[in-house]
C-alpha cells in the first residue's frame, strides 16, 4: 500500500519514495530544553512517532533512522542558567530528562538519534566555513551572516517574498548586515555566556545553522523527510534549506530534504497560547493529572495538518473513547487474538497522509465487532477483531496498557463485587426469583455497571 504525504514545499500530496528503502531518514526539530514543554510542543513528537511506526512497519525496523535534535544552547537557556547561577548543562540536563519522561507518558518512543548542539560545534563551524568559501556567507564585526541574496530560491518553502519576510522574522536588524533579511550563523558571546573558539572569534552558533549541520553530520544529505511544527516553516526551515543547499553548491531544495511535513497550530479554548493571558498548559502538569494516552489520543484526534483546539471537552471525550475501547478488550480478555495485522481500511487511512481521524474511527468499528461477537458467543470473530484492534492501536501508540490497570487500582475491588453480584443474579434468575434479580440489577446500576446477557452468560462494562 502506497504512503502519501503532503509536502509543504510542493504544496501537494505526494507518493512517498525513499532515496534508499534500506535507509529511510527522518529528522524532526526537537525541544529547546530550558523549561517544561507545553502541550503545543507535544504535537510534533506524537505525530511523527506515528509516522515512524508506519515507516518501520513498511520498510522494516532497522531500515528507518529517526533523528530528533536537542537545542541545548540558546538565549533562553543562558538566561535561565544566569538566574539560577548554574552552568547551562545543569539546566539542559534537568529539562531534557523531564521532556523524555513526559514523552514516555505519551507512548512516544525515543528517536534513534538525539543530536545535541553542544556536541556538534565543530560540525557547525565546518559548515559555516563552507558557506563562506561558497560566497553564501560573510563575516562582519565578529558575526558570520548568511547572504540571502546568494540563494535565489529563498522563500520557496514558505511562499513569501523577501519584503514579506523582513517583517516578523526572527533575525536581528543590525548595521553590519548587507541586507536586513540576512541571518546570523555565528555570533560573539556576551560576558558569562557559553563560548567556543572559531575562525571568527569566540562565540556560539545562531539558531538555524544547528539543524543543517547536525543533519549533515548524523544523517547525510539529502534526507528523506524533514518535519516540525508549522511555526517553523519561516524562518527556521526556510533558512535551513538555504544553508544546506548553498554549503555544497547546489541549487535545488531537494538536495537537502526530499519531503517537508508540518503539523498545524494548537490553540487553547480557541486562543493562541500566551504567558500574557495565562493559558500556557504544561505537558508535565497534564500527564500528572491524567493518563498520557488520553493526551496522545487528543493530539491525534484531528488531522495533523489541521489546527487543533485544546479544551476540557476534548480531553473528556478522549477519555471516554479510550474507556470504550479498553472496555471491549477487557470483556474479550479470555479470548486469545488470532491475528497481529491491522485491517486494510485502517492502513488505507493511515497511508493517506496520516489520516488519524479515519484510523481512529476504524478502532471504534472493531470494538463494536467485539461487543456484537461477545453477545453472540462468536469467539472466532472476537479473536479476529481483537487482534486487528490491538495491531491497529499499536501503530497509533494507544491501548498500550493492561485493560484492568486502565480502569484504576480500585477496579480489582469493583470487579470482585460485580462478579459476586452477577453470580447472585444468575442464581436468582435460575430460581425464577425475579424481584431478587431486579434488586441486584439496581445495585449494579448504582455501581455504574451495564450488564450484557449472552449465550455464554453475562458480561459487564462500566457505563462511563
Amino acid at each position: 500500500m502506497t504512503l502519501y504525504l503532503h509536502d509543504t514545499l510542493s504544496r501537494r500530496k505526494r507518493a512517498f519514495t525513499p532515496r534508499d528503502p534500506n535507509r529511510v531518514t527522518l529528522y524532526v526539530c526537537g525541544p529547546t530544553v530550558y523549561d517544561y514543554a507545553h502541550i503545543g510542543n507535544a504535537r510534533p513528537p506524537v505525530v511523527f512517532d506515528v509516522l515512524v511506526r508506519l515507516l518501520r512497519r513498511t520498510y522494516g525496523t532497522g531500515a528507518v533512522l529517526y533523528a530528533r535534535n536537542v537545542t541545548d544552547v540558546d538565549d533562553k537557556i543562558n538566561a535561565k542558567a544566569a538566574r539560577e547561577g548554574v552552568p547551562i548543562g545543569e539546566v539542559t540536563a534537568r529539562y531534557e530528562a523531564a521532556y523524555l519522561a513526559d514523552m514516555a507518558q505519551l507512548n512516544v518512543a525515543p528517536p534513534d538519534l538525539a543530536p545535541h548542539v553542544t556536541d556538534h560545534i565543530p560540525a557547525i563551524i565546518a559548515q559555516i566555513e563552507a558557506l563562506v568559501v561558497a560566497g553564501a556567507a560573510y563575516a562582519a564585526e565578529g558575526h558570520v551572516l548568511f547572504d540571502v541574496a546568494a540563494y535565489p530560491a529563498y522563500g520557496a518553502l514558505s511562499g513569501r517574498n523577501l519584503e514579506d519576510m523582513i517583517a516578523g522574522a526572527r533575525v536581528e536588524v543590525a548595521p553590519y548586515k548587507r541586507n536586513p533579511h540576512d541571518f546570523v550563523l555565528w555570533k560573539p558571546s556576551k560576558v558569562d555566556e557559553p563560548s567556543w573558539e572559531s575562525p571568527w572569534g569566540a562565540g556560539r552558533p545562531g539558531w538555524h545553522i544547528e539543524c543543517s549541520a547536525m543533519i549533515e553530520a548524523r544523517l547525510g544529505l539529502p534526507i528523506d523527510i524533514h518535519g516540525g511544527g508549522i511555526d517553523l516553516v519561516f524562518p527556521h526551515h526556510e533558512n535551513e534549506i538555504a544553508q544546506g543547499v548553498c554549503a555544497h553548491g547546489h541549487d535545488s531544495p531537494e538536495a537537502y530534504a526530499r519531503y517537508w511535513m508540518h503539523n498545524g497550530f494548537l490553540t487553547v479554548d480557541a486562543e493562541k497560547m500566551s504567558k500574557s493571558i495565562g493559558n500556557v498548559l504544561l505537558l508535565h502538569d497534564l500527564v500528572q493529572s491524567m493518563p498520557g494516552e488520553v493526551v496522545r489520543w487528543a493530539l491525534l484526534s484531528a488531522h495533523y495538518r489541521q489546527p487543533l483546539d485544546w479544551n476540557p471537552g476534548l480531553l473528556e471525550q478522549s477519555r471516554k473513547n479510550l474507556d470504550r475501547l479498553y472496555g471491549a478488550l477487557h470483556r474479550a480478555a479470555a479470548v486469545p487474538a488470532s491475528t497481529d495485522e491491522p485491517p486494510a481500511e485502517f492502513l488505507k487511512a493511515l497511508n493517506d497522509d496520516l489520516n488519524t481521524p479515519g484510523a481512529l474511527a476504524t478502532l471504534f468499528a472493531l470494538s463494536s465487532e467485539i461487543e456484537r461477537a461477545m453477545t453472540a458467543g462468536d469467539h472466532g470473530m472476537v479473536a479476529r477483531a481483537k487482534g486487528e484492534l490491538q495491531a491497529a492501536a499499536g501503530l497509533l501508540g494507544v491501548l498500550q496498557s493492561d485493560p484492568d490497570a486502565w480502569f484504576g487500582g480500585a477496579d480489582a475491588e469493583l470487579k470482585a463485587e460485580v462478579e459476586a453480584l452477577l453470580a447472585e443474579r444468575q442464581a436468582a434468575r435460575t430460581a425464577r426469583d425475579w424481584p431478587a434479580a431486579d434488586r441486584i440489577r439496581d445495585r449494579l446500576n448504582a455501581l455504574d455497571v451495564v450488564v450484557m446477557d449472552g449465550p455464554d452468560g453475562a458480561t459487564w462494562r462500566r457505563r462511563s
